[in-house]
């Protein structure tokens, strides 16, 4: 996981937070870019060795201030200081490379598309981008940073997965709280899809299991992806293990397996219909993949392939693959469903509207400029005497 700029760093720091707290071991590796050097000093989880400064000769560690072009010429011009710090990676034990960056500020927005076409050229690995939208009460120019970056950002990634922050933000909510508890969204969401198959020697391995080739084909076709997700509680008590999820007795360990079924069916349909991490219509999905995680017992097959072949009438995708990541830990029974190629989505029409309607406008702004500027240095010289 490469966190570019402050939004992307802020992520990546939480998904090693994370992976310390359960001992999932998602993140391989972990490598923060930034060119504001305060930034990068706030994080708490990535190794020193492996947070890069970029653009010191440019803008001495202050940042790019939303400049999303100033990001992307740092990005290329030190591009090899980043490529320093992968270097110290074992790449032959990663699967995939992930690129986490905030598409409405300057750094990440501009300089994830470089990284990206980068690292496309130089290894077989595949290349995802995580990029978030800004919220439209964030400003103008961070929606229009989005707009560019998107369009830039989709086309040098393998698949690009979309978090957008307007479905998710409160309203009356502080900005900093706001920040916190979408980054925990994030990275409750992308932990469970991306743990899935890792399992320890020892540990539980599920009647379906869903390793990092699933993932890899269901991301194969490019693209835009969005990720739901719908969780119920486990209770566990001491007679054995019974729970709201199972509504059963504690004959046969609590386990109704009809209810179960249903249940677990009932999760994936939230999961798909709920709030997903892009908003978006779920027919017309090219390729979808869902995990079920939590404790082995509330995981079974019959659930899980009735949710798959729900989930492939709702899509009209005949590429929906599906199966269980086992948690024994876990209090919860969580459904996770990656929606890839995804087409009626609203908030990227809006974008691209943003994109067409600033470029007039910038035009237009242009030449206002030049007029004003031309009319203020004639009316200087009317009034000005020769010196000689």
């Amino acid at each position: 996981m490469i966190g570019f700029g402050q939004a992307g760093g802020k992520i990546l720091d939480e998904f090693l937070e994370y992976d310390q707290r359960t001992g999932s071991e998602i993140v391989r590796a972990a490598v923060a870019v930034n060119s504001a050097k305060a930034d990068l000093h706030g994080l708490e989880h990535v190794p020193e060795d492996n947070r890069v400064l970029i653009g010191q000769a440019r803008v001495k560690g202050h940042g790019v201030g939303a400049d999303n072009e100033l990001g992307a010429e740092i990005a290329e011009e030190d591009i090899d200081e980043i490529q320093g710090a992968i270097d110290n990676i074992p790449v032959h034990e990663v699967d995939a490379f992930l690129i986490i960056a905030g598409l409405g500020g300057g750094t990440g927005s501009g300089g994830s598309p470089v990284l990206a076409k980068h690292l496309k050229r130089i290894y077989t690995e595949p290349v995802y981008g995580l990029g978030i939208l800004p919220s439209q009460d964030e400003g103008g120019i961070y929606t229009l940073n989005a707009a560019r970056s998107f369009q830039t950002f989709v086309r040098e990634v393998d698949n690009l997965l979309v978090f957008d922050n307007d479905a998710w933000r409160k309203t009356g909510e502080s900005m900093e709280g706001g920040y916190a508890d979408i980054n925990d969204e994030i990275v409750k969401r992308f932990s469970i899809l991306f743990g899935a198959g890792e399992v320890e020697p020892g540990g539980e391995v599920g009647e379906s299991v869903v390793d990092s080739s699933e993932i890899i084909n269901t991301l194969s076709g490019g693209g835009v992806s969005t990720v739901g997700y719908a969780a119920e509680e486990v209770e566990k008590q001491e007679k054995g293990l019974l729970s709201r999820f199972t509504g059963g007795d504690d004959t046969d360990d609590g386990i109704d397996a009809a209810n179960t079924t249903n249940r677990i069916t009932s999760l994936v349909r939230k999961a798909a219909l709920g709030r997903l991490t892009l908003p978006c219509e779920i027919d017309g999905a090219e390729r979808a993949l869902l995990v079920l995680s939590g404790p082995p017992k509330f995981l079974n097959r019959k659930g899980i392939e009735r949710g798959r072949k729900w989930l492939e009438e709702q899509t009209g995708s005949m590429e929906v693959r599906g199966g269980d990541y086992p948690v024994s830990e876990s209090n919860y029974v969580a459904s996770v469903i990656l929606l890839s190629g995804v087409t009626n989505v609203p908030r990227i029409k809006e974008l691209q509207q943003v994109a067409i309607e600033a470029q007039e406008n910038i035009s237009d702004i242009r030449e206002h400029s030049e007029e004003n500027l031309n009319r203020l240095v004639e009316d200087d010289e009317d009034e000005l005497e020769p010196l000689f």
